[in-house]
């Protein structure tokens, strides 16, 4: 009799197991928008959940340790005047997110680290430039600022949340509907597939696609017959690829290897209810101590239910093979030196000592001066007039009022920022 080989992986006895029920997030009212979105991000510090919301569209942020029930008056995100499609946090900066919503419109939110007393209803900035439903954001994952949306205009835009400004827009590669948009490690290309059953391979600065109509797959897996959409999340440091069906109620994952046949089953977390959506960890924000390699959150009609795989392991010590250095939040590039073609890998950070979110970084938008781009409107002056050199003393007068009025802003910034602390503190006191 000839024995089974039996392969070699420490990824071979992953489980996963749902948190207590103290660990839950309960009467949250997720949204019922059919819409293919994943409805929940999450990283380090936050918790974000599409819901449900009269007169327009909003989300709900939850500091990640608020668990239990949430009360009904909790403030929201509020300020679009449709749905909400899809959220998505900055990789670079844990307490800036952007959503997007069937009002056309992207908008980017700062979230401050104490709770606010009422809805945040001001966007950073509202992204103006599809035609139609804004269904789908992807942050670039090594440029800083640089953010993508794809809408039902069939239309990509590459934002740079910096300034406001288009970056890209690549409005003539899809005929149909597109269904979703990834980044490759590094930024440099994207994978997209659209209603036209088309799988393609990007390169958004040269506007080309480099690659589509593959050939035969390397691997082909048989899925269940369920009509359900599959959320896919991939973790890069261990190669493996986990597969929700949204309306399944199971998580199944995969080993991705170099060799035949490419792509390993491992195993199936199956649980009573169906998930409405889901949320993926960053690997900076799990649980080392306890040999995490993946979180899941999982979106019921009125609750969010962690889920977590472990690898089981004995020893308390660090475990190096399952945690290399992961992408931290620090950008590895500007956003015009990406536009201007450099590529960067993301930069790493090691996971030994644990992950401590930085604090609270605001990010600040600088819109370019449209005077600066347009021909001044109205009537206009002489060219002797327009050309005539300004004066040494007009000169002096003008940056001495600019210095004045960068005075007046920081101090009032100061005093935002010194109110906002007073406020926190309140807060924390009656709580």
């Amino acid at each position: 009799m000839s024995r089974r080989v039996v392969r070699q992986s420490k990824f071979r006895h992953v489980f996963g197991q749902a948190a207590k029920a103290d660990q839950a997030y309960e009467d949250i009212r997720v949204s019922k928008v059919t819409w293919d979105s994943a409805f929940c991000a999450v990283n380090p510090k936050f918790l974000a959940i599409i819901v449900e919301a009269g007169g327009g569209g909003a989300f709900i942020v939850l500091p990640l340790a608020k668990t239990g029930r949430v009360d009904k008056n909790y403030p929201l995100v509020t300020g679009h005047t449709a749905p909400v499609l899809d959220i998505d946090w900055c990789p670079h900066n844990d307490n800036v997110i952007a959503s997007a919503s069937d009002d056309t419109t992207i908008m980017v939110w700062q979230i401050p680290d104490y709770t606010p007393v009422r809805s945040i209803t001001e966007p950073i900035i509202t992204l103006e430039g599809h035609s139609k439903r804004v269904g789908i954001l992807s942050w670039h994952p090594t440029a800083r600022n640089v953010l993508l949306s794809a809408g039902g205009d069939n239309v990509i835009i590459i934002w740079n949340v910096g300034t406001g400004e288009v970056l890209l827009s690549l409005d003539d590669m899809h005929p149909d509907v597109i269904h979703s948009v990834c980044w490759n490690t590094n930024g440099s290309l994207l994978a997209t597939t659209c209603k036209d059953k088309t799988l393609r391979i990007i390169d958004p600065r040269k506007g080309q696609v480099v690659a589509n109509n593959f050939e035969e797959p390397v691997a082909l897996q048989e899925m269940d017959t369920s009509n359900g959409v599959l959320l896919p999340f991939y973790d890069p440091d261990s190669s493996i690829v986990y597969l929700c069906g949204k309306g399944d109620s199971s998580i199944r994952y995969f080993e991705i290897t170099e060799e035949p046949p490419f792509v390993h089953y491992l195993n199936t977390f199956s649980s009573k209810e169906p998930q409405r959506g889901m949320g993926f960890m960053p690997k900076r924000g799990l649980d080392v101590s306890k040999c995490e390699i993946a979180r899941f959150y999982k979106l019921h009609e009125r609750k969010c239910e962690p889920i977590v795989m472990t690898v089981p392991r004995k020893s308390d010590l660090f475990q190096d093979d399952l945690y290399p250095d992961t992408p931290g939040p620090e950008p590895a590039l500007e956003a015009d030196e990406w536009l201007s073609g450099q590529d960067a890998d993301p930069v790493l950070i090691s996971l030994r000592d644990g992950y401590v979110p930085p604090k609270h970084r605001e990010l600040r938008v600088t819109k370019r001066n449209i005077l600066d781009v347009r021909p001044p409107s109205g009537p206009r002056r002489s060219q002797s007039a327009s050309n005539a050199p300004l004066s040494q003393h007009t000169l002096e007068t003008l940056l001495e009022e600019i210095k004045a009025l960068r005075e007046q802003v920081q101090a009032q910034e100061q005093r935002i920022t010194s109110l906002e602390n007073m406020l926190c503190e309140l807060v924390d006191g009656t709580d």
